[in-house]
């Protein structure tokens, strides 16, 4: 019974489903689908410290960020994600919890669309996107094996 009101809502639904891969420097935004995804990048705002330090003072200051440059960052990826129906967020570290704490007190509508929050070192594109398949197909709930990249 192919071409009836349900398929097109699954259709529609499918193609409104996103995986992002987050880190304190980029987001990577996959807009997944059966037949394939769409990604897009958002770079997180890194300002250039004028002065040059030497040795460990240069460490310390490589990726200093000013307070309103994760707010930004953060924004600019709930746009991203706004017109979506389901969200999967992963990454490496504690950016999925900052972005989480951000959507909770700046975007609340996207609340109810972020169905799983998983830990994943550095996967492939095609990685990332057939564990999202997967995660997607089953509603969130638990995958065999384990996520791409913590092989």
């Amino acid at each position: 019974m192919d071409g009836g009101p349900g398929d097109a809502y699954r259709r529609l639904m499918e193609f409104h489903r996103a995986a992002v891969w987050l880190d304190h420097r980029e987001a990577r935004v996959f807009q997944v689908r059966a037949d394939g995804f769409t990604k897009e990048t958002i770079e997180a705002p890194h300002r250039h410290i004028h002065k040059h330090p030497k040795g460990e003072e240069a460490d310390k200051n490589r990726d200093k960020q000013r307070p309103d440059d994760a707010h930004r960052f953060f924004r600019d990826l709930a746009l991203a994600l706004a017109d979506m129906s389901e969200i999967l967020i992963v990454g490496p570290s504690t950016a999925k919890l900052h972005f989480l704490n951000h959507v909770h007190q700046h975007d609340q509508a996207l609340l109810p669309k972020i169905i799983g929050m998983e830990t994943v070192d550095h996967p492939t594109d095609g990685q990332l996107v057939a564990y999202a398949k997967r995660y997607f197909k089953t509603g969130g709930r638990s995958i065999e094996g384990t996520p791409p990249a913590a092989r």
